[in-house]
């Protein structure tokens, strides 16, 4: 089943090659550009709604994810859910609501991401969470491309596993042969 959801990611040109400086401040050969597939409204809503269906019957009140990435992401498990969709963003290094949105004292949320990579997002969207006394019923991602331990209180729910390599810059071989590197996430400017 994950190789016909893989080729969704492969025909939008969401998978990516080359060298790649990842939001976690990695490198890799590959790139998971989540934006190319959810730019297409029936593959947002397809992709989204399976992974919903993972949480159904956690009655969530919400769905939160962190922007900019996590949004569309957020907006379409929410929908498939029947409940509101809300979005962290980062102010001066430190993630927190904005535009109105709140999460009330006892609220059930569900955790979304686009791609996990370290966690380092994911665990500061719960941390939001938990600082306004609210619960994660769970955490799920389009694409899971973790190799290490992510320390994240509940197990996420992935539609893809992929194993991309990664290493730290000092580390990397295509730095050592002087390969361009290019940083499509959002968190660095370019």
């Amino acid at each position: 089943m994950s190789d016909d959801l893989l080729t969704i990611f492969k025909e939008t040109g969401a998978l990516l090659e080359g060298h790649f400086k990842l939001s976690s401040g990695r490198h890799s050969d590959r790139y998971m550009q989540c934006a190319r597939v959810l730019q297409y409204p029936q593959h947002a809503r397809f992709l989204c709604s399976r992974l919903a269906e993972s949480f159904r019957d956690l009655n969530a009140t919400a769905v939160i994810a962190p922007a900019l990435g996590g949004v569309i992401v957020a907006h379409e498990v929410a929908a498939a859910l029947g409940i509101r969709a809300i979005f962290g963003e980062r102010v001066d290094g430190r993630m927190t609501l904005r535009r109105g949105f709140a999460i009330e004292p006892d609220e059930t949320l569900l955790v979304v991401e686009d791609v996990i990579t370290t966690g380092k997002s994911t665990r500061e969207i719960i941390e939001l969470v938990i600082s306004r006394s609210a619960t994660v019923s769970g955490i799920g991602c389009l694409a899971d491309r973790s190799v290490q331990s992510l320390d994240l209180p509940l197990q996420p729910v992935s539609l893809l596993q992929l194993d991309f390599p990664n290493w730290e810059p000092s580390e990397c071989p295509l730095c050592q042969n002087d390969i361009p590197i290019i940083s499509p996430g959002s968190r660095f400017n370019r």
